[in-house]
């Protein structure tokens, strides 16, 4: 996998564990998720992160970036062709 950058937590600031889900209200993650990710790599953050954006969609708590499908980076330099 190419060289990831820093990915910052998805915490939203509302730190509150739902009884039956046992997912945080704000951002979706577990509590091992939120345990793991001040050391998780930057390889596993962006797992994780996939993983709540699944869990959005299936929630049907989305947002039109969820929706939309990555780009790819181009490997051609720009100006090269």
């Amino acid at each position: 996998m190419a060289q990831l950058p820093n990915i910052p937590s998805p915490c939203v600031g509302v730190c509150v564990m739902h009884p039956t889900t046992s997912l945080c209200q704000g951002c979706m993650r577990t509590l091992g998720e939120i345990v793991e990710w001040s050391r998780a790599s930057n390889e596993r953050r962006y797992e994780i992160v996939l993983e709540l954006k699944q869990r959005r969609i299936a929630s049907g708590r989305v947002s039109e970036s969820d929706l939309r499908p990555r780009r790819r980076r181009s490997t051609t330099p720009p100006n090269a062709g």
